[in-house]
C-alpha cells in the first residue's frame, strides 16, 4: 500500500502506510467479516502473497475491490473470474458494483465481463466511477 504505483489510484489512501496503519486496516476488514459474513481475502499465488481483494458491503450493495502488488498485476483477470464465480453462487449477491477512481483509464476489462457504468459516487473525500455487474445464477434445474 506504500507503493506509489498503487497510491496513484487509491484516492482514499492519503496517510503514510506503516505497521500501525496495516494493523488498523486488517482489523477493519476483519470487522466486515464479522458484521456481514463476507469481506476481503488475502490473496496468494504459488504460496506467495500477491495482494488483497473481495467483496465489501456498501449499504445494500456488494462492492468488489482488488489491490495487487505491482509485480502481480497480470493475475488480476484470473482472480476476478474466480471471485465472480464465487459471487454467482452466493444468493446474497444479486449484483456486484465496482468503484474506480477517474485516474483509471483502461476500463475495457469491465466491459468484457459485462459491467456497465451506472454513474459516479463520492466516497470519503474522493470521487469514483461506479459500474454494476448483474450476477446470473447457475441453472440448477437440470440434473
Amino acid at each position: 500500500m506504500s507503493d506509489p504505483r498503487l497510491r496513484d489510484h487509491m484516492p482514499l489512501l492519503t496517510d503514510t502506510w506503516g505497521l500501525p496503519e496495516a494493523e488498523s486496516f486488517v482489523a477493519a476488514k476483519e470487522a466486515r467479516w464479522t458484521r456481514d459474513g463476507l469481506g476481503h481475502w488475502a490473496l496468494f499465488a504459488g504460496g506467495r502473497y500477491v495482494g488483497w481483494g473481495g467483496f465489501q458491503k456498501e449499504g445494500e450493495e456488494w462492492d468488489f475491490g482488488l489491490v495487487l502488488r505491482p509485480q502481480d498485476f497480470g493475475l488480476g483477470g484470473r482472480i476476478v473470474r474466480k471471485a465472480l464465480a464465487f459471487a454467482q453462487t452466493d444468493p446474497r449477491i444479486p449484483f456486484v458494483t465496482f468503484l474506480l477512481p477517474p485516474s483509471r483509464r483502461n476500463l475495457g476489462a469491465l466491459a468484457r465481463i459485462g459491467a456497465r457504468p451506472v454513474g459516479s459516487r463520492d466516497y470519503g473525500n474522493a470521487h469514483f466511477l461506479k459500474y454494476r455487474l448483474e450476477m446470473p445464477r447457475p441453472d440448477n434445474s437440470r440434473t
